[in-house]
């Protein structure tokens, strides 16, 4: 199993742009899966991809407005109140499929299961994410 937290507002893939007879990813895109990849990269700490199935699973932590009562600051932190903004859980998990690509497994087809996905507000903003690979064979003899 690998995890590790990306910093920073989460984010997630942007729509592709058009321009000049072509397709290209936005700038603040590519520079946020680079920030995964980073982080994803750290965390292999030099070991190879993953080959097989993996489960994803990840927190995006989103910080609290700074005009906001005590009251609903403590309902935020506490859980009670959840952030229903964007970005989307499912744009979020294509940045993070993208940005590990090549980096913690080979390719984002592997992701079989996304599971424990969510969005909370939180202290300190990021994205805490754990890759782990699946033995789908183990789960069907339990």
């Amino acid at each position: 199993m690998i995890s590790f937290t990306v910093p920073g507002e989460p984010q997630g893939k942007g729509r592709a742009k058009f321009g000049n007879g072509r397709t290209y990813t936005p700038e603040k895109t590519v520079a946020y899966e680079g920030l995964i990849a980073l982080a994803g990269e750290r965390a292999m700490a030099g070991a190879e991809p993953m080959l097989g199935p993996v489960s994803l699973s990840f927190t995006a932590v989103y910080s609290i407005p700074a005009r906001i009562s005590k009251k609903r600051r403590e309902a935020m932190l506490s859980g009670k109140v959840v952030p229903t903004k964007k970005p989307d859980l499912d744009n979020i998990a294509k940045a993070i499929g993208d940005g590990l690509n090549g980096v913690v497994f080979k390719d984002d087809a592997q992701i079989a299961e996304l599971r424990s996905v969510r969005k909370i507000y939180g202290a300190t903003p990021g994205l805490i994410v754990e890759v782990r690979p699946i033995n789908f064979q183990s789960q069907r003899a339990a």
